[in-house]
């Protein structure tokens, strides 16, 4: 969320951070700042009102002291207009807060500098390609074929159980689902992240704290009775561990993995583009979050992206970087950069990553803070990463590795899976 105070002393740069994502209501800004300044004028008018109730009430106690009774009861009978008034300032108060709050929740976060004007995933900026497309036969299959061909991913059974988007792993492909976990897990360990181990389900603080409400409300599966909301990342419970505290400089970097199921409505998901493991309702990631001094970030940013490649170049996979122009990038996010491998067999990018920078903007809606040398509180900045999620890794490994033999697992996963062949 971002600051009242910073949109009304900087106007005009946020309007123009906001034509990057091509946001549709700029004049969300000026209501804002309308709203703004109706607020202080109250909370002026307020803090006048209580400055005289005071010096009143000191009067009055001075008056009693000193046996004036009678001028005391007429100046107490003077300010009991001022407790109506003071009510009625209040109330008006609470009302523009309740007004201000819901504007500001409606504007995205502003991108960084680097992050250029666009609408779609088309205009997105390639910055780094990591290898060579695989040299597969003429007769190379997509995963979904391959899956049915080896009995390891049976979309159907799932269909049958739960409905589209909810596959049953079996044998070797469940095995497969397994070691990736524990892959990806024990580089996060290693690259000293604290493995968490987190609720599957958040309520509307922790939603709101991360980005994920109001925006995304439609796109996440809902427990009514409880109004509790299946968690679409681990991003939003490990992230929200730390609301409403006040960190200690020297604690940060503050560096969490955990690996979660992840639950998405992809709602209006259709076509050859999400055939298989490429869209999913239910799918298992590791997710790497921290939390750092506003001065690091960026840096950070660097070196999240740098660490989840190293896991897709440890399994032999081609791979480019993306960083995302303004109108491709999530809500709460100053800069994402997205990792893409290569699907031989589909003859297309699969995204399997996203790495960002939501600099101040969830810390605001967590009241997540940290104290400095000086004493003085500032909001610290947060970062996550999917490193990575599994349904799109799985299904380019299975189309980037098939042999004659059977589908080649990566040689860094092999002390995981206990096999060399999927056959």
């Amino acid at each position: 969320m971002l600051q009242v105070n910073y949109i009304r002393e900087n106007r005009e740069k946020v309007l123009e951070r906001l034509s990057v994502r091509q946001f549709k209501q700029p004049e969300l800004v000026d209501e804002i700042i309308r709203i703004d300044e109706e607020r202080r004028q109250v909370q002026t008018s307020l803090d006048n009102l209580s400055a005289i109730a005071n010096a009143s009430a000191k009067q009055i106690g001075e008056l009693m002291r000193s046996g004036q009774k009678e001028q005391a009861e007429a100046l107490k009978g003077e300010t009991a207009s001022n407790k109506e008034q003071h009510k009625k300032l209040s109330d008006q108060l609470a009302n523009t807060e309740t007004q201000l709050h819901n504007l500001i929740v409606q504007l995205p976060n502003l991108p960084h500098e680097l992050v250029k004007t666009g609408n779609t995933a088309e205009e997105n900026e390639t910055i780094y390609t990591h290898g060579k497309p695989a040299e597969l036969p003429a007769s190379a299959l997509p995963h979904w074929e391959l899956t049915a061909k080896y009995d390891i991913i049976d979309f159907e059974l799932g269909t049958k159980i739960t409905g589209a988007g909810f596959p049953v792993y079996k044998g070797k492909g469940a095995k497969l689902q397994r070691a990736l976990i524990n892959f990806f897990l024990d580089h996060a360990t290693a690259a000293g992240y604290r493995e968490m181990q987190v609720p599957h389900l958040v309520n509307e603080a922790s939603g709101f704290g991360t980005g994920q409400l109001p925006d995304k409300e439609g796109q996440m599966y809902h427990a009514g009775i409880d109004n509790l909301y299946l968690i679409p990342t681990a991003e939003v419970p490990v992230t929200n561990l730390y609301r409403d505290l006040i960190l200690k400089e020297e604690e940060m970097p503050i560096k969490n993995t955990a690996y979660t199921p992840c639950f998405r409505r992809e709602a209006g998901s259709y076509g050859a583009h999400v055939r298989g493991l490429n869209r999913l309702h239910q799918f298992d990631k590791v997710e790497v979050v921290q939390i750092v001094h506003p001065d690091q970030s960026y840096e950070v940013l660097e070196q999240m992206s740098a660490y989840v490649q190293s896991l897709l170049q440890e399994l032999g996979l081609h791979y480019r970087v993306l960083r995302l122009c303004g109108g491709d990038m999530g809500f709460a996010a100053a800069m994402t950069y997205d990792m893409e491998v290569w699907s031989a067999a589909q003859q297309r990018w699969l995204e399997v990553s996203s790495v960002s920078n939501f600099e101040t903007y969830q810390s605001n809606r967590l009241k997540l803070r940290f104290k400095g040398a000086t004493g003085k509180t500032q909001l610290a900045h947060t970062l996550n990463g999917s490193a990575l999620a599994l349904p799109r890794i799985v299904a380019s490994i299975l189309e980037n590795n098939q042999t004659d033999k059977g589908i080649k697992i990566p040689e860094a996963l092999v002390r995981y899976t206990g096999f060399e062949y999927i056959d």
